[in-house]
């Protein structure tokens, strides 16, 4: 007998702390609806009790079937939003709650962090009708979860899906050599746009980065042989401005030397000098030619 007075204070007790959980939160329709059926459920109780002690216990089970179904527990990254009869209320922090039961209140937990969505890979021509295969990585997270809940059936897949159409129609406008060079402004005018989009789901969208750009085999075999070619153009233009700089040399040493024309003579002797350091050489040592003449009019008068 004592025992069913013990079950019966237990679980009185369990019901008034609820009540006072559902004051201190301020949720007044559920306080008022845990009052109402306290009463409902501990006056019988209480009657059962005096008159029919084993019956009495029977009613036990209804705290049960009450109150565990009106318990909701929110982690800190999740919001929740109330739904009552149909109508949206109000959002729900995190922590422990209560909700009314039997499917009066509906709530819709909605997560808070950010989220990752690796774009499936789309084939975009660009606008110098190149054929390319880019992939991309969409970050988000939800500002609003009531928008994200009311506006849109499933904020994540319309975000994916509106990223892949934004992604063609933006990438599509810009030629092969911008897509390649500029994928941070490309990247950022995609998160303006997607931003823009989303902002009516409640839907932020931190940063859209594309991570790979696919180019075909032929179109890569063809990238290569300009660059080859843009470096065979480059050291031409080097080595024929080095001809430049060094005929304009040689013509001002050539206009110093003209000045005196011993210093020609000391320039053949230092050349013969460097030649015959390695000994493995023949050399040819020039003579002027009136040195020549001379020797050729000796040679005739000694015929004579």
């Amino acid at each position: 007998m004592s025992y069913i007075f013990v079950g019966f204070a237990i679980l009185a007790a369990w019901w008034i702390v609820f009540i006072i959980v559902g004051i201190a939160r301020k949720q007044t329709p559920i306080a008022v609806f845990l009052i109402i059926l306290f009463f409902v459920w501990a006056v019988p109780e209480v009657l059962l009790l005096l008159s029919n002690p084993e019956f009495a216990s029977v009613l036990f089970i209804v705290p049960f079937i009450l109150l565990v179904q009106m318990m909701r527990v929110i982690p800190e990254y999740q919001r929740g939003v109330l739904f009552r009869l149909g109508r949206m209320q109000k959002v729900i922090q995190p922590g422990f709650n209560l909700v009314l039961p039997f499917g009066i209140d509906i709530l819709r937990k909605v997560d808070m962090r950010t989220f990752t969505i690796d774009v499936s890979k789309q084939e975009v021509i660009t606008r110098d009708n190149v054929p390319v295969i880019v992939d991309a990585v969409v970050y988000f997270n939800v500002f609003d979860p009531v928008l994200a809940v009311v506006k849109v059936a499933d904020y994540t897949k319309s975000t994916s899906l509106l990223a892949q159409t934004i992604l063609r129609s933006v990438l599509g406008q810009h030629e092969l050599d911008e897509m390649l060079s500029k994928r941070a402004e490309l990247g950022q005018i995609l998160q303006r746009l997607l931003d823009d989009a989303t902002d009516p789901w409640g839907i932020k969208v931190t940063a859209v980065e594309i991570k790979a750009v696919e180019l075909a085999e032929t179109m890569k075999r063809a990238m290569a042989r300009q660059a080859e070619a843009e470096r065979e153009r480059r050291a031409k233009v080097i080595a024929a401005e080095g001809e430049l700089q060094a005929s304009e040399k040689l013509a001002q040493a050539a206009d110093v030397l003209a000045q005196s024309p011993a210093s020609l003579q000391l320039r053949y002797l230092q050349t013969l000098t460097e030649i015959a350091v390695e000994k493995n050489s023949t050399i040819i040592f020039p003579l002027p030619m009136d040195f020549l003449k001379a020797l050729t009019k000796l040679a005739g008068k000694d015929q004579e």
